[in-house]
């Protein structure tokens, strides 16, 4: 059905759940089951399989390497799926044509087992699908509700983040099984089954659903404010914002000129970078020249999301850190110990692989624990849990777990056998990490951007994640040095090793930045004050 203005008769809190919002719930936890069940064996299947035509001494780089571009991807692709359904398409659309692609991209990943063209096909597929829909799928579950029933929105978005780590607990807990015991046809055919699954019941309720339809281009928008900004003319005065905007342009075409040593994925990225950085510097240099051509309200919020973007920034490298749980930890613990489990006279073997699912099963009892014990405790004790005193924290104790992880491959590395278990550790702390900066991350770019602006704030959250797995790729790309080889070497350290504590000093200078720039931070509220 179409959007309808709500009745005027019923007042607010009384409307009943939308009936439609099961087949919404079902259609998640179908499909985060199958991206996790994919995802998180791609990495030892690489290795163990697809990439066997390298050098052994090559293969868990070069599977890295894959499994970070196709990351980049999936938080990329959110920029055009938004596109589409804002501007043509609409959400239920969107969102249903763009999960038949990710359908395809599973089909792929069955058949074409031993084909790296097919394969690779496969993942670009999946990037495309899965990050097109995923800033429309809860979206949609908001369109679900108006005034009446608006208070019951946050039980269904409660039970989508539990279904969110639900699926991913069994897919990490049973895929790796899969392929082990029956080859990565099945282990990657079950996730496509899932994933046509859930695109069959999200069709199911389209006669159910509320269409709000596409809008029109906002003449006020935040590019085009930016644009404004960046061109318009001050008497008297040059325009040095579009010069420094040039610079990053022109850094940005430099960089895709080094496609061919640096490869294509880091140069173009790269250039993402340059032309964000540098052009909102120059945005915010000339961002009052816009006033008077756009209203107070869309320059203030352009200023607000400039700002929110230097948080962002500093959040780049937790989501180096923690994307690597799926390709750096994983290589990590197939060198390790596995323990095994009696269980109803059966043995029981764990899988590298299978040490993810310890990250939403944290998260699942992290989160109250934190809402219902230590956040209560330390406001007893006079201290505020704020949103970036949270995200500070965060990504602190991301830096402790890689050095945990770090300490560990030390171990090893010295010809000590060590068990998986004791990467328990690394990732309780690592988890820890997540639901103080992921979460928290959300909530404080929802309170800061104005209105207008929260579509642009959610795009380049998507944006720092992929940041996050450029940072990965290129200390990767680094390590095939021989300079920079030779220098790991006078240090008495393994390369991976090495690299572990890199990345532990990264995130931990990252967390004193982010301190900093947090008590200078002036908070905001742009939580809508009217009823809706």
């Amino acid at each position: 059905m179409t959007q309808t203005p709500p009745s005027v008769a019923a007042p607010a809190g009384t409307g009943r759940m939308p009936r439609q919002i099961p087949y919404i719930i079902a259609n998640e936890g179908c499909e985060r089951f199958s991206f996790y069940g994919m995802r998180n064996i791609l990495t030892p299947f690489l290795i163990s399989s697809l990439l066997l035509f390298l050098p052994e001494a090559q293969r868990a780089g070069e599977a890295k390497d894959v499994f970070h571009t196709f990351v980049i991807g999936v938080y990329f692709f959110p920029l055009l799926g938004g596109w589409l359904a804002d501007r043509f398409f609409g959400k239920y659309n969107t969102v249903f044509w763009l999960s038949l692609v990710y359908c395809a991209g599973h089909a792929c990943l069955a058949a074409f087992e031993d084909n790296v063209r097919g394969f690779y096909l496969g993942l670009f597929l999946i990037a495309l699908g899965s990050g097109g829909i995923k800033p429309l799928v809860s979206s949609f579950v908001g369109d679900q509700f108006d005034h009446t029933n608006k208070d019951r929105a946050k039980v269904v978005f409660d039970a989508f983040y539990w279904i969110i780590n639900f699926g991913s607990f069994f897919a990490s807990l049973l895929m790796p099984v899969f392929l082990r015991d029956y080859g990565p046809a099945v282990a990657f055919g079950i996730p496509g089954i899932l994933m046509l699954i859930a695109t069959l019941v999200f069709w199911s309720g389209r006669r159910k659903y509320v269409h709000v339809p596409p809008s029109a281009a906002d003449p006020h928008s935040f590019t085009r404010v930016a644009r404004t900004a960046l061109l318009a003319r001050k008497p008297g005065a040059g325009r040095p914002g579009l010069a420094v905007a040039c610079i990053g342009a022109a850094g940005a075409v430099t960089s895709l000129a080094m496609s061919p040593s640096w490869g294509f994925v880091i140069a173009a990225c790269t250039a993402l970078v340059l032309l964000l950085a540098f052009g909102g510097i120059g945005v915010a240099m000339q961002l009052e020249r816009a006033r008077g051509i756009h209203p107070d309200e869309a320059v203030d919020g352009v200023r607000g999301v400039l700002r929110v973007l230097i948080v962002f920034a500093l959040v780049t490298p937790f989501w180096s850190l923690f994307d690597q749980k799926a390709s750096t930890w994983i290589v990590q613990a197939g060198g390790m110990l596995r323990p095994t489990l009696h269980l109803f006279g059966s043995e029981f073997r764990f899988e590298p692989a299978q040490m993810q699912a310890l990250n939403p099963l944290l998260v699942m009892l992290l989160i109250p624990v934190n809402n219902l014990a230590v956040f209560p405790a330390l406001r007893r004790l006079g201290w505020e849990p704020t949103a970036l005193r949270r995200m500070t924290a965060g990504i602190a104790l991301s830096s402790l777990s890689w050095v945990a992880i770090g300490t560990i491959q030390v171990v090893m590395d010295g010809g000590t056998a060590v068990s998986m278990a004791w990467q328990i550790l690394p990732y309780a702390l690592l988890t820890m990490g997540e639901v103080l900066v992921s979460a928290t991350g959300l909530e404080f770019a929802y309170s800061q951007a104005p209105r207008s602006m929260k579509g642009a704030i959610m795009a380049f959250w998507s944006l720092a994640v992929t940041v996050g797995s450029l940072w990965v790729l290129i200390v990767n790309a680094s390590v095939r040095n021989e300079t920079v080889l030779a220098h790991i070497a006078s240090t008495g350290l393994g390369v991976m090793a090495f690299q572990m504590y890199f990345f532990a000093a990264f995130a931990f200078i990252a967390a004193l930045a982010f301190g900093w720039y947090a008590t200078r931070y002036r908070m905001v509220n742009n939580y809508r004050n009217e009823a809706a």
